[in-house]
């Protein structure tokens, strides 16, 4: 690890080969915490290269645990994270917006590293029990339109990382690799970044794997669709902008996006949106992001029919249906 960190700091970047054997070794104790530790902050240093992304991403997948769903026909909505915003949960309570109108989610997710409370530390305060067996999670996509793929479940690989990761406290590659690695392998996806320069990186390696996908970042830094402002949305077709009127939106404030200071307030804000009784702003920013992975399908229609279906699902119960329905099934 010496040498590598040595070559970094002298701003050079690593090759596909280069990346994709540094992660592979990772898990196998050859280097320590403080090299891991070192690394990881070298590399935040300057933007991540394709080929290092490509090699990080690969290494990964090729050491996740397995699993065939019996469909690709699925839907992930997933962020880097790492925004700094601390908004509530949006991502994961459109994924079960999106199932209780009817598409299919394989929700990839964790707990939060640079943030207070990520989807697995909510869903799991909601009372889920995270497995990888893959007759539950059939079972799961079956009875509650959704199964929850809890990262370290999947990828042991990055079990070494994961307390570096949260002593670090900030936005590291790991974030940019979460919404590239969903075990499931979904045939659509709705990935946030935090950043345009992210989104363009994004952007050239899901067109190399030709997969069907949405990128979405709103300008003023969240990864996701938060109606504070102008959104960019980037699909195989181009890149354009949205403002929230052209989302059959208003504009919200950020401060009305406010995800709470620990996991159980987070959890409190989840269940009282998905009951019907969140703000106004916070069930416009939860089903203008279902509407998009809604419509990104192609199956449900054009944008105002997907947004009148997410917003059934959120205000008739359907949607909290699903979430009741996947914490039962054992």
């Amino acid at each position: 690890m010496k040498e590598i960190l040595q070559y970094l700091f002298k701003y050079n970047t690593l090759s596909y080969e280069e990346a994709k054997s540094i992660m592979l070794q990772i898990p196998k104790g050859v280097f320590n915490d403080a090299e891991i530790t070192s690394f990881i902050t070298v590399m935040m240093m300057r933007s991540i290269s394709i080929d290092e992304l490509r090699g990080f991403a690969d290494a990964l997948i090729e050491m996740a645990h397995k699993v065939d769903l019996g469909t690709d026909d699925l839907v992930d909505i997933v962020g880097t994270g790492g925004d700094g915003k601390n908004t509530f949960n949006i991502s994961t309570l459109a994924c079960f917006v999106v199932a209780g109108a009817g598409q299919k989610v394989a929700k990839h997710g964790n707990y939060g590293s640079s943030s207070i409370s990520g989807s697995s530390n909510v869903v799991q305060h909601m009372g889920y029990e995270f497995t990888n067996d893959e007759n539950l999670l059939k079972r799961q996509l079956e009875e509650a339109n959704i199964c929850f793929m809890h990262a370290p479940k999947f990828h042991p690989s990055l079990g070494k990382v994961a307390p570096i990761r949260k002593n670090l406290g900030f936005r590291s590659f790991f974030n940019m690799l979460g919404p590239l690695v969903n075990p499931a392998k979904p045939k659509h996806s709705m990935l946030g970044v935090f950043s345009t320069e992210m989104g363009r990186i994004y952007n050239y390696l899901l067109q190399e794997r030709e997969e069907h996908f949405m990128i979405v970042h709103s300008l003023e830094g969240y990864d996701e669709i938060s109606l504070t402002g102008e959104s960019m949305v980037i699909t195989e077709k181009g890149v354009q902008l949205f403002n929230p009127k052209e989302l059959l939106s208003q504009k919200v404030m950020p401060e009305e996006l406010y995800g709470g200071d620990t996991t159980e307030k987070a959890s409190e804000i989840f269940r009282n949106i998905l009951s019907g009784k969140g703000t106004k702003a916070q069930n416009e920013v939860v089903i203008t992001n279902a509407s998009l992975a809604l419509e990104n399908t192609a199956k449900f229609g054009d944008f105002k029919t997907c947004r009148e279906l997410a917003e059934d699902s959120l205000m008739s119960g359907k949607a909290l249906q699903c979430l009741e329905t996947l914490v039962n099934l054992k």
